[in-house]
């Protein structure tokens, strides 16, 4: 009887680079594009609503440009009955691109373009029109700490990013001086508010007459990336001074930057310039012109899934946007499995609302960080339950270099697990709010620009409550020039996380507790970490003002009310504490710690801390330390203190039937020479 009220529905749409939006959609007459394959599923939907079983959109190998996003909505959901799914043909290759394919190239014949070129790029460097081909949107460029911003239009090659130009073409400069009238200090550190200053680079004095010359720059803090215009440079004195506004923290001596966007520096392959007035796109190719694809990115967003629900794509490579690759508001239980998404001018994709899984994707190159997370509520600790899982996401914020993770995590429920993230400027996974689980990830070779800040991060809450981080192998983080970096950073004041079953291997200052409480760090193994672990009382010191602000956020949560009151019973006790900053309530309890460092714990936080049973420079007998295999022998002495096996073979990536590509290949980073 129900099966007669609701038919069974085994429906196919194809598509196809050859097909024809006029067409059926079968193998044999495919539609052209994703749009008339959605607009055919809306009115299936509409002839026979109540049906069960799969509708696939099947789409066929080849580059598919869009003239605009795909955008789905609520009316383009699945049910608990009928599954929709956008799939690529298993062994096809399936590009859904946000850009276009630039042509007509001709090599560079102005004599004033020649003469402001490097002389080793004369000859080499080509040129295409773009407003000749229709191009005229160039985006604008902008972004750093604290503020929106993007690349606008960006040049890939043969399917790689290429650099807008800069010099040096590596690494940076250094400021020599700074020249602002207003003075800035912070504990202890010297600086001005004006962006004016000096370097010791001759190199500047070739920028004088350049069009639009920026420069990225770290000017106060190396967790704090700016970019900004230059007003004017003063050869002589090899002084720049830069276009208000300027940073929020000001200008130091002696921190680095670089210059971007400068004909001029168009001195290797690889590298462009836009001239942003004429619309002549200047490119030294790696490879001869006509042997790869050159593409400048054109779209916003490739997919926009708004209130959408039960909707898989499946198998795609999803590639060159300005902003988002993929942005999913609402709805739940949409998929985005077995993708490749790269080189995108922000992150690669957004889920937010319920039940929502990004598996097994391939995730690089991209402007800002991999994949972002959230939905649930927090006042009603309502789980959203967004997952994230076996993806393998590298070599992102290319543009804004700070705060912009592999993984973001808002919310309440999420989980992050078995994704390995590697190779970026700065964090690995960021979070904030409630009953997160991150787990059995492996992450190593980022915060390559930074030092003050951490692989997992999070901070400035008293409320976020909940969350477990577990079974994670963190390993060969150093920081910026070597100067160290920390692993799992609790930061300002940040309470009520567990640490627990995680291997540091090489990582300074693994697990870091910022003035915090109610934390535990348990059964972790550190090796050749230094330290292993930092505890430190800034609350009763020099963050003891940011009490008010603390309390604040548990005051706007209904911490007395249930489930708050059951779920988090230390919070009224903490309000009521008379000192609430104290780094209260934090266990250190039956972790292995070999070779390195054991402890950086602040004299005034000792006091308030439990140890238990933790082992200490006692040899624990691993299966092979050479091999950083860093499992337990039967006769380790951990086993005395009651640790628990760590289960490691479950760490990282796995293969499976919605993994993207396997095997997966890696290297960490060498460890650089300290300075």
């Amino acid at each position: 009887m129900l099966l007669a009220a609701a038919p069974l529905l085994a429906t196919d749409f194809h598509v196809a680079t050859n097909g024809n939006d006029e067409n059926p959609g079968t193998p044999e007459a495919p539609f052209a594009t994703l749009e008339r394959a959605r607009d055919a599923l809306r009115a299936l939907k509409k002839a026979t609503p109540k049906t069960q079983g799969a509708v696939n959109v099947i789409v066929h190998g080849g580059t598919y440009e869009l003239k605009q996003p795909l955008e789905l909505t609520a009316e383009d959901s699945g049910s608990a009955e009928t599954a929709i799914v956008y799939r690529a043909v298993r062994g096809e290759e399936v590009r859904i691109v946000g850009g276009k394919t630039v042509s007509d190239w001709k090599p560079v014949t102005d004599e004033a373009v020649l003469n402001r070129l490097d002389p080793a790029a004369r000859g080499k460097v080509v040129q295409a029109d773009l407003k000749a081909l229709g191009i005229t949107d160039f985006g604008e460029m902008g972004g750093g700490f604290g503020q929106k911003g993007s690349p606008g239009i960006e040049l890939f090659f043969q399917d790689q990013p290429t650099t807008l130009a800069r010099y040096p073409n590596t690494g940076f400069m250094r400021i020599a001086e700074v020249l602002g009238e207003t003075p800035r200090e912070v504990r202890g550190v010297n600086g001005f508010m004006e962006g004016r200053f000096t370097t010791d680079d001759k190199r500047v004095e070739r920028w004088v007459n350049e069009k639009d010359a920026w420069v990225l720059g770290y000017w106060f803090y190396d967790w704090a990336e700016q970019r900004q215009r230059i007003e004017s440079i003063d050869p002589a004195k090899l002084s720049l001074s830069l276009r208000p506004p300027f940073h929020v923290y000001g200008y130091r001596k002696g921190q680095w930057f670089y210059g971007f966007n400068l004909l001029c520096e168009l001195d290797t392959p690889g590298e462009w310039y836009l001239d942003r007035e004429t619309g002549l796109l200047y490119f030294w190719p790696p490879a001869p012109i006509a042997e790869g694809r050159a593409m400048v990115t054109m779209l916003p967003a490739l997919l926009t899934m708004t209130e959408t629900s039960r909707v898989t794509f499946r198998g795609f490579i999803f590639e060159a946007a300005r902003g988002f690759g993929i942005r999913i508001s609402g709805g739940r239980d949409c998929t985005i499995a077995a993708c490749t998404l790269r080189y995108f001018g922000q992150h690669a994709i957004s889920a937010y609302g319920t039940a929502h899984r990004v598996v097994g994707c391939d995730i690089y190159g991209t402007g800002d960080g991999g994949i972002s997370i959230g939905g649930g509520d927090r006042k009603s600790l309502t789980a959203a339950g967004v997952v994230a899982e076996n993806n393998h996401i590298h070599d992102y914020s290319r543009w804004n270099r700070m705060y912009r993770s592999g993984i973001h995590v808002d919310g309440v429920g999420q989980r992050v697990r078995h994704n390995l993230i590697h190779s970026a400027p700065h964090i690995a996974i960021a979070w904030g709010g409630n009953d997160h689980v991150i787990e059995f990830n492996e992450i190593h070779s980022v915060c390559r620009e930074s030092n003050d800040a951490g692989a997992i991060y999070c901070g400035y809450d008293w409320s976020m409550r909940g969350n477990v981080i577990q079974h994670n192998y963190l390993h060969d983080l150093y920081g910026y020039e070597g100067k160290g970096c920390v692993g799992i950073y609790l930061d300002d004041q940040f309470s009520s996380a567990r640490i627990f079953g995680n291997v540091f291997y090489r990582v300074t200052s693994a697990a870091f507790i910022g003035g915090g409480h109610d934390s535990a760090i348990e059964n972790n193994i550190f090796v050749e970490c230094s330290p292993a672990i930092h505890i430190d009382a800034r609350g009763l010191g020099w963050q003891a003002d940011g009490k008010d602000r603390l309390m604040k956020t548990v005051r706007d949560m209904p911490y007395q009310e249930e489930p708050w009151k059951s779920r988090y019973p230390e919070l009224p006790g903490l309000l009521d504490d008379p000192e609430p900053m104290a780094p209260k309530g934090n266990l250190i309890a039956r972790n292995i710690f070999w070779k390195g460092k054991w402890d950086d714990f602040e004299a005034k936080a000792y006091p308030y801390l439990t140890f238990q049973h933790n082992l200490l420079n006692l040899d624990p007998n691993f299966v092979d330390e050479a091999a950083r295999n860093f499992q337990l022998k039967e006769e380790s002495p951990a086993y005395r203190i009651g640790f628990q096996k760590i289960p490691m073979e479950k760490i990282g990536l796995y293969e499976d039937d919605l993994r993207a590509t396997w095997p997966v290949l890696h290297q960490p980073t060498p460890a650089p020479a300290r300075k």
